[in-house]
């Protein structure tokens, strides 16, 4: 086990872990030092919405003073406000639930406790996980800890910055269209947007229930690995979880990718790419040509009309899930969230049936054509670099659906097709924020992608950057 930092809170997840169980570390010091910083960091960055300091630090003690419990023993995490915890307040991000207290603990929350993992508290988000940029009109816009005046990227914008600034050593995100992959992107992390089924949605605010996937974001590829085998797997209380085997996704990450074929792609994601993304993703196939990987170029089937389809789907079923409110509470919605949702009142069944036609489609001919001739995609997660907060803040103007479609273009297809995709560090542009790509693969072949993901990022250690201490 390698020397901890001086402030353990710099330490990764798997290092703070080892060193726990090692009696290296107390879990009491580690939450202590995760505290420290949020008091520095939070009035800068507004990651938090709300923070149990007295229960994480009771949480600590206990730790201390039993026996190891799980691989997350003694870690602090902090999770995006949409996951439910019995007798908690779950806003999700909205004025309408400010106060609404959860019933249920989802079970992403209740693995990760049995796992050994200590609460800090809720995290800021994108209204109702809907928005790509982390803006929110009732919390506060999230601040990206590498440059304030630079969105930390959305949904789970709290997750983003709170790990890249060492506040927790990891978080639940959600992935609808892109919320962990792209702040992911933004803040120089990783994380992974499973297959869909792969993690159990109960307890989990539903905004898309065929599109919605659960999933972790990390300091490194490694870390989330182990913070996705805690959660993943069937659960009695999701009919959708599915019951494939859970794989060893933290020993994958050692595994040799010699013999792997990755495919880079022909069309789509090569297409209106800001030059310094281009240059990123032909800077990611020299490094994976170094060691070993196979580079093959593979033509996309038609990705346009997929993208199009999920966003009709993804409307749909958002405006159902929230028609009461629409019906009742329509000025408690920010001006954003209120025009993306009331269309979706409008799609026929017909036109929502025709695209989830085209969903299944599109899936299987990717799976044929793609995987077909490759092991797993390299593509950017965004196909400029991170925006400000103010070029972004577009709210319900003529500009807001070009604006928010070129964030989420290139992330979107995954979700519609339910392949699972790990958004990996990849440097940093020219203002010094960083860039990140994204390795798709087969269905619940996940462990491919921890893989390619874990030997790139041991190639270029781009995770040990680390943004500017708060002032």
């Amino acid at each position: 086990m390698s020397a901890l930092p001086a402030d353990p809170a710099q330490a990764t997840l798997v290092e703070a872990a080892e060193a726990i169980a090692a009696r290296k570390l107390s879990a009491l010091e580690l939450t202590k030092a995760c505290l420290k910083r949020i008091e520095a960091w939070q009035p800068r960055l507004n990651a938090f919405i709300a923070l149990e300091a007295d229960k994480a630090i009771d949480a600590a003690r206990r730790a201390d003073a039993g026996p190891v419990t799980g691989p997350l023993h003694g870690v602090p995490l902090a999770h995006k406000d949409m996951y439910y915890r019995a007798g908690r307040i779950a806003t999700c991000g909205s004025k309408i639930r400010r106060d609404w207290v959860a019933g249920t603990t989802a079970t992403a929350l209740a693995r990760l406790d049995a796992a050994g993992a200590i609460d800090l508290g809720t995290l800021n988000l994108a209204e109702f996980a809907f928005g790509p940029t982390g803006h929110n009109y009732h919390f506060g816009h999230c601040r990206n800890p590498w440059n304030s005046g630079h969105i930390t990227g959305g949904s789970s914008s709290g997750a983003g910055a709170s790990i890249a600034a060492r506040l927790v050593f990891g978080a639940l995100g959600s992935d609808t269209g892109g919320s962990i992959r792209m702040p992911a992107f933004c803040n120089g992390l990783a994380g992974i947007k499973p297959t869909w089924g792969r993690v159990s949605r109960h307890g989990a605010m539903t905004l898309s229930w065929t599109m919605d996937t659960v999933g972790p974001l990390a300091r490194t590829v490694r870390d989330c690995a182990r913070l996705f085998a805690a959660i993943a797997g069937p659960d009695r209380d999701d009919i959708t979880a599915a019951a494939e085997p859970v794989a060893d996704y933290e020993a994958a990450c050692a595994a040799p990718v010699r013999t792997l074929r990755l495919g880079v792609a022909s069309g789509y994601f090569d297409e209106d790419l800001h030059p310094r993304i281009a240059r990123m993703i032909e800077d990611a196939i020299a490094v994976f040509q170094r060691l070993g990987v196979e580079i093959v170029r593979v033509k996309m089937p038609d990705l346009d009309t997929v993208n199009a389809a999920g966003s009709l789907v993804t409307i749909a079923e958002a405006a159902s899930a929230h028609r009461p409110w629409l019906e009742s509470r329509l000025d408690d919605y920010s001006p954003q969230v209120r025009a993306r949702l009331l269309p979706g009142l409008t799609v026929p069944a017909v036109a929502y049936l025709d695209a989830q036609r085209v969903r299944a489609a599109t899936t299987a001919r990717f799976q044929a054509e793609v995987f077909g001739r490759c092991d797993a995609v390299l593509a950017p997660v965004c196909a400029v670099p991170v925006p400000t907060i103010a070029a972004t803040d577009v709210a319900d103007s003529e500009a807001m659906p070009a604006t928010l479609g070129k964030l989420t273009r290139l992330s979107r297809p995954f979700n519609a097709m339910g392949l699972p995709a790990l958004s990996v560090p990849a440097g940093f542009d020219d203002a010094g924020l960083p860039l990140g790509l994204q390795l798709a693969g087969r269905p619940f072949d996940e462990a491919t992608l921890f893989a390619l993901g874990a030997a790139f990022e041991r190639e270029t250690q781009y995770y040990r950057a680390a943004p500017a201490e708060a002032a």
